[in-house]
């Protein structure tokens, strides 16, 4: 259900705290394919309805951003939480992401109130997309039913950062090798894959300092069969928008494989022998998607 609606790959969503909105502009030259506007964990709750009138304003006033702008509300507890969502949810926004997910329920509820915000604002339905995190043990348990609960869900997987909701909930124990959660994290990608999701994204990694830590982690990611992640800080972005993007000579490969395919079928050859390996039509629908995501030559989304 999920894939009813075609939203653009996001190698790198860098949170932002709400009541900081002057860092905007330095999330953006970070590089970051989409900013999330953080109005949960890293805002007092006191402190809330002041950075929610900040975070409206800074999506108001990039009613065509360069780059998406996501916002993290609280959970929608109360009327409050509602009340805040109807404030942010206007034209220049791309998304809201939903913390502390754990039933598809949840995630229904929050599409009937964006539905109701781009009524309000007379937005194309689905114009907003949905990102729940799975946070808790019951929401990760639950990763299939609440990736494809609603068509707006663009994009879901597992964070496994040291100390934080997720080790509390499972009770691993973190290390930079991440080998305690792989396996939490191949079942959630393959839950949200299977619901419809197209663009899983994983993350967080917390060590500011530590970029070769970082490149382990999102190279492994990746290679899971992530399409992104969510990072803290803007130094981790340049790391992994590259370890998430092809390059010019993986690129080239997909290129001179479809032509080798389509050459040998036009000799009536199903498979062909290319730079030393045996291809056919499913390596090279592979490769035409990798292409059609990457513009053909693009590095970028």
């Amino acid at each position: 259900m999920a894939s009813g609606i075609a939203r653009p790959p996001l190698r790198s969503m860098l949170f932002v705290p709400g009541n900081r909105t002057e860092w905007l502009p330095k999330a953006v030259a970070a590089g970051a394919d989409a900013v999330v506007l953080d109005l949960e964990d890293a805002v007092a709750e006191a402190d809330r309805p002041a950075a929610t009138e900040r975070v409206a304003a800074a999506v108001a006033a990039a009613a065509e951003p360069a780059t998406a702008l996501f916002v993290r509300i609280p959970p929608l507890d109360d009327w409050p939480a509602a009340a805040r969502l109807r404030a942010v949810a206007r034209t220049g926004l791309a998304g809201v992401v939903l913390p502390k997910v754990s039933d598809a329920e949840q995630v229904r509820l929050a599409d009937r109130l964006l539905g109701w915000c781009e009524q309000e604002h007379g937005l194309p339905p689905g114009t907003f997309a949905l990102v729940p995190l799975l946070e808790t043990a019951r929401g990760l348990r639950s990763a299939f039913e609440i990736a494809g609960a609603v068509p707006r869900v663009g994009y879901a997987g597992a964070l496994t950062a040291p100390g934080g909701d997720v080790e509390r909930a499972v009770g691993y124990r973190w290390s930079p090798e991440g080998t305690e959660t792989r396996e939490l994290r191949s079942r959630v990608l393959l839950d949200v894959r299977a619901a419809g999701v197209a663009h899983p994204v994983g993350g967080l990694w917390t060590r500011i300092a530590d970029l070769t830590g970082l490149r382990a982690f999102a190279e492994q990611n990746r290679a899971l069969g992530y399409a992104g992640m969510m990072a803290i800080h803007p130094s981790h972005v340049p790391v992994i928008n590259e370890v998430f993007s092809p390059s010019a000579a993986e690129l080239a490969r997909c290129a001179r494989l479809v032509a080798a395919v389509a050459a040998g079928r036009a000799a009536g050859s199903g498979a062909v022998a290319f730079e030393g390996e045996m291809v056919d039509e499913a390596m090279a629908a592979t490769a035409r998607a990798l292409l059609a995501r990457h513009g053909g030559g693009s590095a970028g989304p």
